[in-house]
């Protein structure tokens, strides 16, 4: 079975990736931040008690994160495993991981229970399938927080509702290289949406809802597939512009032979180059025999990040720049 960030398929061209994040409390309880440690281990327990007695036995594991130390906090922050708030927090936290790495549950971060589901491609729907499938064996076996006005009663108000955040992961060079992103997120701003970096570099970027309240999850997945495919057919008038008009396949071809060439390369050139490269892959610029696809660029970008090679050394004192070294001798041997 492949692994959801090397999956492509319809879309791919534009659309990484697909995610679908719930938020839920359980009532009687105060929020994570004003419970003791001892308090929030009894709750991690308890929900994966939860999960263990489903139909999802076995299916998940728990990592609790006072066991982990910092390099490694970030690496799985770097595979969108955790967030980087749960990462910098002193106070206990956990989080259940699927054997594929597809969905993952923040235990004790801003709410009590943060479920995230990751989906290859544009396949939003699957997503949600999955994220719904294990809110309900929350929401049918403990006493999950829920207002018939307000929905789901969330730590920050505006997620109160469906306290759902749905996103697409979105490669966008030429709506960057024509300096039209401020515009763009002005634009979806308006419209209830937000857009955010998700690299260091290169045009890799995040578009998900900031309403929650007073909708249904199924109006807020159809709002953001509307505006992702709006921003999509205007992303590949862009990247025709640059083929057609600009040295862009020259840049792409000079990208292409670093990645293969290279004997150091730092997070942000790499992140530069790869999407450089994503880009003539999209565009059909290189011959089959050039070694590379969308699914070997999502691989890189899964599992690339400097916290990432470090923490998979096992070796406490290993450096960045030794992870640079890494890093480049790794894509070489993907690019074989």
């Amino acid at each position: 079975m492949n692994n959801w960030y090397s999956i492509s398929g319809e879309g791919s061209d534009v659309c990484l990736a697909s995610k679908i994040r719930l938020s839920r409390n359980i009532s009687s309880l105060p929020f994570p931040v004003r419970m003791s440690d001892e308090v929030r281990k009894t709750v991690c327990k308890k929900v994966f008690a939860c999960v263990q007695n489903s139909k999802l036995a076995g299916e998940f594991d728990l990592m609790e994160l006072d066991k982990f130390n910092n390099i490694q906090k970030i690496s799985l922050v770097e595979k969108g495993i955790i967030s980087s708030q749960m990462a910098a927090q002193e106070s206990y936290g956990a989080v259940l991981v699927s054997k594929d790495k597809s969905i993952s549950v923040m235990l004790c971060e801003e709410d009590h229970i943060c479920i995230t589901v990751m989906s290859g491609c544009d396949n939003i729907d699957e997503a949600f399938r999955k994220a719904n499938e294990l809110d309900d064996i929350f929401v049918k076996n403990m006493h999950i927080a829920f207002d018939s006005r307000l929905g789901f009663l969330t730590s920050n108000p505006m997620k109160l509702g469906t306290g759902m955040t749905a996103a697409y992961m979105l490669h966008l060079p030429g709506i960057c290289e024509k300096q039209m992103l401020s515009t763009l997120r002005n634009m979806v701003s308006k419209l209830g949406f937000s857009i955010r970096s998700v690299f260091e570099k290169g045009c890799f970027y995040e578009i998900s809802n900031d309403i929650s309240l007073g909708i249904t999850e199924q109006s807020a997945i159809e709002n953001l597939r509307a505006i992702y495919q709006q921003i999509a057919k205007q992303e590949k008038v862009c990247r025709q512009d640059l083929i057609d008009y600009g040295n862009y396949e020259d840049k792409i071809f000079r990208a292409m032979g670093t990645l293969k060439m290279a004997r150091q390369l730092s997070a942000e050139e790499f992140f530069s180059l790869v999407s450089l490269v994503r880009l003539g892959i999209a565009m059909n610029i290189f011959d089959n025999n050039e070694g590379v696809s969308f699914e070997k660029i999502g691989e890189m970008l899964y599992s690339l990040g400097t916290a990432s090679i470090i923490a998979d050394t096992k070796d406490d004192s290993f450096t960045a720049d030794e992870a640079n070294k890494l890093r480049a001798g790794y894509i070489r041997k993907i690019l074989e």
